[in-house]
């Protein structure tokens, strides 16, 4: 099936890029604190609303890449859910059926390989 993945491809295009996921670890678009939400470029912004978040590592990255990955929808649903629940975003009410359900519906708008980033609640391919 298709998912957001990190990568390093593009890493750097933006002066303000970062990555600290491991290349090919799924990931999903992460909380977004006030700040970020007000000002994605502020000078005190941390970053949070231009990244994704790994599901094991727990870590961010500015850029995700669509792709193929050997999982069927059930797995990929267990996977969010328990990373999730791991950081405790479920007891906070988060619903991990409405996030699996968004990231679905993002990789099937592109190809295979295409890289994108984000920038609060829109993702966008990447050059």
């Amino acid at each position: 099936m298709k998912a957001l993945i990190a990568t390093h491809r593009t890493q750097g295009n933006g002066t303000r890029d970062f990555t600290f996921c491991v290349p090919g670890e799924l990931v999903y678009l992460g909380a977004v604190c006030d700040r970020d939400a007000r000002d994605p470029d502020s000078p005190g912004a941390c970053g949070c609303a231009r990244a994704f978040t790994g599901l094991n590592s727990g870590k961010a990255t500015t850029t995700a890449e669509v792709g193929e990955v050997p999982l069927s929808t059930e797995d990929y649903r267990e996977a969010v859910r328990s990373s999730l629940e791991r950081a405790g975003w479920t007891s906070l009410g988060v619903d991990p059926e409405e996030i699996v359900a968004e990231l679905i519906e993002i990789a099937a708008q592109h190809p295979v390989g295409t890289v994108l980033g984000r920038r609060v609640d829109d993702v966008m391919v990447r050059d």
